[in-house]
């Protein structure tokens, strides 16, 4: 049976493209991209063209890039294609973080660019399987898919941790995401953000980030603090207490220095601090 049609209730590639929009997109860019560049046919071929749906094509990726001595691609196929057929909302986030990433990210121009290529997306679809497995009751899987992350990815988001849809992550690198943080809907960060806690105590000690936060480069928001929807973190802030919402802030420590300036400041990805922000 056909890659992309070998679990119960698949359905053939030709019925399911005209009802995925996203998924109809990717296959068109990446014939375009074959009949552009002949000597990525195979590699295109393998993670997109083989594939019935999106998820199967996620899940494809997944396999192939954390496979290790440790971790057979074909078991961590098997993980990846379980966790899609049976939590249908890991293909739905991976859905609004493509469709983040190609509004927000003016180097992207393509969907199929974050599938392949942008690590930033690429590792939040790795977490969220391990989130999934970490829900399962299957820790000691999660963490060793959490090591494999931060190893290929220099991404370190703990599989406990919850993290919303519609994220984008630019640039991707030295991202850390505590175990007890909470990430909401549609946040836009940069390189080099933490999301930690501030000392060795157990228990809920990472923040709260709310709706629509846009967190500039090199931010860290420190402890189980909230801030609030669509506001705005200055690059190189040290955040240590509450941000109400729609608000700037920056400094170490961090402190209200005007409004968000729009009302979607993750989707306007303005980091520009000014007299009237």
């Amino acid at each position: 049976m056909a890659q992309g049609s070998s679990y119960p209730g698949a359905r053939p590639t030709a019925e399911l493209a005209p009802l995925d929009p996203v998924w109809r997109r990717i296959r068109d860019e990446a014939d375009e991209a074959v009949r552009a560049e002949p000597l990525l046919g195979g590699m295109i071929h393998a993670n997109v063209l083989h594939h019935g749906t999106l998820e199967r094509a996620l899940a494809c990726r997944f396999a192939l890039k954390l496979a290790s001595a440790e971790l057979s691609e074909q078991i961590l196929r098997e993980i990846a294609d379980a966790a899609y057929a049976e939590d249908p909302r890991l293909g739905a986030a991976a859905r609004a973080d493509l469709v983040a990433v190609e509004d927000r990210d003016p180097a992207c121009h393509r969907l199929i660019e974050p599938l392949l290529y942008f690590k930033g997306f690429q590792a939040l679809q790795a977490y969220r399987v391990a989130h999934w497995l970490w829900r399962q009751g299957r820790r000691d899987f999660a963490l060793l898919v959490q090591s494999r992350i931060s190893e290929l990815y220099s991404i370190d988001i703990h599989p406990a941790a919850r993290v919303g849809q519609g994220i984008m992550i630019d640039h991707a690198h030295a991202i850390v995401i505590g175990e007890t943080a909470l990430v909401g809907d549609n946040v836009s960060m940069l390189h080099s953000v933490t999301l930690g806690g501030t000392g060795k105590d157990d228990g809920d000690r990472h923040p709260k980030i709310g709706d629509g936060v846009l967190i500039g480069a090199g931010a860290e928001v420190l402890g189980n603090i909230t801030v609030g929807a669509c506001s705005r973190i200055a690059a190189g802030s040290v955040v240590l207490s509450d941000v109400p919402a729609c608000k700037t802030v920056a400094g170490v420590p961090a402190r209200i220095v005007g409004e968000a300036g729009c009302a979607q400041p993750a989707r306007s990805m303005d980091q520009l601090l000014r007299d009237n922000a």
